[in-house]
């Protein structure tokens, strides 16, 4: 059977808070981390199965244009095109068709071909020393010099800002430039097929099987459940696997051409060009406020790039609308249709540049007004969301400010220039944390043997963010099992459908689908027990209900299956969802170099019921280092004559490193949000990116009084602008 919820009204109480085994929430070790560390976790590019070719991608050589011919290399089995392979809708997305034939090319570093041989040396070889005829376009690659568009339903306007800004006291008017980002994930963009008559087996680096399962099957021209889609490890992702990729359709392809197994794995460098960027942004910030801080106007104007006829454009004010209040009011929404590499959702899609720069703005109005950055953002938190009204789920910024301030000490903050430590200048900042949250439709089944041990099975993904260990939590608490008495199984299209991992919201959402699931076999055991649900304990494989105690074993005959399956009801709109915290970070600033020595960081989090404090935390962790990334050292460099990425490897493209992370803390505020479901958890590992930067370019700014409006911050932009 299957117990399905949609979430229309809120759940006050949890029955999760009534279950007796305790484990939830616990900082359990994850379940697969033996398997990770000791190398037998296998990932997409490491299984070998008999009579397996190699494929390399061939790129193109041009920034647009047409492929007229291409001659085969010595040492290949097969050189293939087919327009199945080039580049599809926005993040991979298949169902919306291919945007390109096989001889057009839309970018340069696009796949054009794949070049198959018996070993990845002879394809490498021959894939290099293919003869490709071009006919080449003059196309726009820079994103100021066209005519951007203005899509209708992503511009808003209340009041007269305009007005706002000329009879405010004090404003800020100023403008902010992100570059283009990687996701950069450790495991590169990998893909084996196997064809058995007409169905096709996949494994590839995946995060949202059940979508991209029909996405690779309108690629294929097959049908779903001819198709098995394995990723049971994924060495991280950040968005870069949200969709299918050329890697898993040539794979295919090329199978089923040779009829025999082909694996197709990236170069870090073709991951740079054609995995989806996140793309770059040009921001201008207008705020106004009165003389005691108060917002009276807030205008976020962004304009990005993708490619034509992509409907993705970068998400940047997503954040804007709710996160202050003010009567007046302007979005502003721009897409310059340029070709560069696909633009896509790379970790936490528009708040992570949105907030960043707004809260940079914001820092720079609390200056000009005299005004604690601190208190200028407790004195403009909204009561209900601004523009529709509409109460909000829960709201735990001002506790995440105060508290933060204190464990931080920022009263100890000084003004700029003020802390000297030899050749450096040392300085605080912070800012608000924000981020939009979902549920989002989810299935799972769970087994119950009559040996007391439980099979979680959905097709789930586990892209290192302690998917398996949380699951298996849920499982557990719900159960009455101990942790090591259930299985945990995911990253197989054969298991029942999930959200995927992306969007923050696949915690939340498939946890909420086994806890279902396991509410069915409750119900089951109640009924074996003579007592209703509700009267029935589980604990460490026991089943008691009044003065009646037995084993599991001796209540459960033969396997106790369920299935739950959750949707987003009348929550989702009725009221305004989202998770929020603080970032507090203090920087060195060295007076002759410009470099910038982040010292320590402090972040606090309310993203609903933790199921995991120490998976938690750690997502934290990651997503402030993140922003220390976007702060200071990442940038993805395009060529401006043809717009070709430059700087396509992790030589090149600056990701914080070991040394460069200085001691993170994390606390989480307590928060159990009732419209999100019975879980009444939300989203973690993105919001703890939004807004991270912010508080380190404004801790720069506290040091050595230099705002960095061009990120990220590096010592060239900085010295420059030191006045020693």
């Amino acid at each position: 059977m299957t117990r399905h919820l949609r979430v229309d009204e809120p759940i006050h109480d949890s029955p999760l808070d009534q279950m007796a085994q305790g484990v939830l929430g616990q900082p359990l070790n994850r379940l697969e981390g033996p398997l990770k560390v000791s190398g037998r976790a296998t990932y997409a590019a490491e299984s070998r199965p008999r009579g397996m070719a190699y494929g390399v991608l061939v790129q193109a050589a041009i920034p647009a244009g047409k492929v007229l011919g291409i001659e085969d290399a010595p040492g290949a089995i097969a050189v293939i095109q087919d327009k199945r392979m080039i580049r599809y809708a926005a993040q991979g997305l298949a169902e919306e068709g291919p945007k390109a034939g096989p001889e057009e090319v839309e970018y340069m570093g696009q796949a054009i071909a794949l070049v198959v041989a018996d070993s990845l040396e002879a394809a490498r070889h021959a894939a290099q020393n293919l003869k490709i005829r071009y006919d080449v376009q003059d196309v726009p690659v820079d994103p100021t010099a066209v005519v951007p568009e203005l899509p209708p339903k992503k511009q808003s306007s209340t009041g007269d800002l305009d007005k706002a800004m000329q009879q405010a006291p004090f404003s800020v008017d100023a403008v902010w430039h992100t570059p283009t980002h990687a996701a950069a994930a450790m495991e590169p963009h990998a893909a084996i097929a196997e064809w058995d008559g007409d169905s096709v087996t996949i494994r590839a680096g995946l995060q949202m099987l059940s979508s991209n399962r029909k996405q690779m099957a309108d690629a294929l021209g097959i049908r779903p459940k001819k198709l098995r889609l394995l990723a049971p490890y994924v060495g991280g992702g950040f968005g870069s696997k949200l969709g299918i990729n050329a890697e898993a359709v040539a794979a295919a392809i090329a199978a089923r051409e040779l009829g025999r197994p082909v694996q197709v794995v990236m170069t870090r460098q073709q991951v740079f060009d054609l995995a989806h960027r996140r793309s770059e942004t040009r921001q201008r910030i207008r705020l106004a406020c009165d003389h005691e801080g108060r917002l009276t106007g807030i205008g976020h104007e962004a304009l990005v790039s993708n490619l034509p006829g992509s409907d993705f454009s970068e998400p940047v004010t997503q954040a804007t609308p709710f996160t202050y209040a003010a009567a007046h009011r302007q979005i502003v929404h721009a897409v310059a249709r340029i070709h560069r590499s696909c633009a896509g959702s790379v970790r936490a899609p528009g708040e992570a540049v949105g907030v960043t720069v707004f809260e940079c703005a914001l820092d720079e109005l609390a200056e000009a007004a005299d005004i604690d950055p601190v208190a200028l953002r407790l004195r403009n938190i909204p009561t209900v969301e601004p523009d529709t009204e509409r109460p909000f789920s829960s709201h735990k910024l001002a506790e995440a400010l105060h508290e933060g301030a204190e464990r931080f000490n920022w009263s100890e903050r000084r003004p700029p220039r003020q802390r000297v430590e030899g050749e450096w200048f040392i300085g605080m900042g912070m800012a608000t944390a924000v981020r939009v949250n979902q549920l989002v439709e989810a299935r799972a089944k769970v087994t119950l043997g009559p040996d007391g041990r439980a099979i979680v099975e959905t097709d789930m993904t586990d892209i290192g963010t302690g998917t398996y260990t949380i699951l298996g939590q849920i499982a557990a608490e719900a159960l009455g099992l101990p942790q090591e008495r259930v299985e945990v199984r995911l990253g197989d299209t054969d298991f029942p459908p999930a959200t995927g991992s992306g969007g923050s919201f696949g915690a939340a959402s498939s946890g909420t689908s086994v806890y279902l699931a396991c509410e069915e076999v409750r119900q089951q055991i109640a009924k074996a027990m003579g007592c209703e649900a509700v009267d029935l304990t589980l604990q460490n494989g026991l089943a008691r209900a009044g003065n009646v105690e037995k084993p599991l074993s001796d209540v459960i005959q033969s396997p106790l299956v369920g299935e739950g399956y959750v949707e987003p009801g009348k929550t989702e709109k009725s009221v305004r969802q989202a998770t929020w915290g603080s970032h507090w970070a203090e920087v060195a600033v060295n007076r002759w170099t410009g470099e910038v020595r982040v010292r320590r960081m402090l972040g606090l989090f309310s993203c609903g019921r933790i199921l995991n404090e120490k998976t938690a935390r750690s997502q934290c962790l990651g997503g402030m280092v993140f922003g220390m990334g976007i702060a200071l050292t990442e940038a993805l460099e395009h060529d401006p004559r043809d717009g070709h990425a430059v700087t396509r490897d992790l030589g090149e493209y600056h990701i914080p490193c070991h040394a460069d992370v200085p001691h993170l803390e994390v606390h989480f505020v307590p928060e159990r949000d009732p419209y999100v479901g019975p879980l009444q958890a939300k989203g973690i590992g993105e919001l703890s990116i939004c807004g991270s930067g912010a508080a380190i370019l404004n801790a720069i700014h506290n040091a050595c009084g230099i705002r960095v409006r061009d990120l990220p911050a590096t010592p060239d932009k900085i010295i420059a602008a030191l006045d020693p």
